[in-house]
């Protein structure tokens, strides 16, 4: 295939985030790069599902790797199995609610309990509700992604996980006000963000008091919250 060249990086563009042990433990053991590219495509379709838990089939990866990076179904399949046997990603063949279809999730250590648990027959992924469309978008995930990126700056995977956790505790509405109050006052931080997103968790969005954020002797409300051990960061 032709060699397009790379316009760089934009300053809207999103980032997907990548366990640093992938690169000091995983991708050392990868020899192919086919392989090694369609273990970063899992990572990167992962990070845009909205279900619970989040799983990649082989039917949405397949479509993304061939149109993504070109590779012909029998070296997908080939390279596919040696990420498995790689354990860079976690393989499952489940009942997905209308189909058997394999799936793949991330190595991480809450996906290996998920998966543990379904091999049990504790948890089934059939009486899960998707929220996001054929596509895969997670439209609240990628607006989060993306307000932090317009407003505060480059997001880290620290951050990146702050942001998920946040869009998972708070309605959308109140990300998207929060910034905006962020925006407002020029404290363009994540911390500041979350300051005001703990206040109207403990006090109410529409009770007037979110305002006092802004006050010194205010700060102290948000330690006891949920996001307390990051504020004091």
């Amino acid at each position: 295939m032709p060699i397009r060249e790379f316009p760089g990086v934009l300053t809207e563009a999103k980032f997907t985030p990548v366990p640093d042990t992938f690169f000091t433990q995983a991708m050392p053991q990868i020899q192919d790069i086919t392989e090694l590219k369609i273990t970063l495509c899992v990572f990167y379709l992962l990070n845009y599902k909205h279900r619970r838990p989040p799983y990649v089939t082989n039917r949405e990866l397949l479509s993304h790797s061939v149109s993504a990076i070109g590779v012909e179904q029998e070296v997908f399949q080939h390279a596919l199995q040696s990420a498995i046997n790689h354990e860079a990603i976690l393989h499952l063949n489940l009942n997905t609610g209308s189909k058997w279809e394999d799936v793949y999730f991330a190595n991480t250590e809450r996906d290996r309990e998920v998966v543990a648990r379904i091999r049990s027959g504790e948890f089934s992924i059939e009486s899960t509700k998707s929220s996001e469309g054929e596509a895969g978008q997670a439209p609240h995930l990628a607006n989060i992604f993306t307000l932090y990126e317009q407003n505060i700056g480059v997001i880290t995977p620290m951050i990146a996980e702050e942001l998920k956790e946040a869009e998972r505790v708070y309605p959308w509405q109140w990300i998207n006000d929060a910034f905006r109050e962020a925006v407002l006052m020029n404290k363009r931080s994540w911390k500041y963000i979350a300051r005001i997103l703990e206040r109207w968790a403990t006090e109410g969005k529409d009770s007037g008091k979110h305002r006092q954020g802004t006050e010194k002797d205010s700060a102290d409300k948000y330690i006891s919250g949920r996001y307390g051990h990051r504020v004091r960061r």
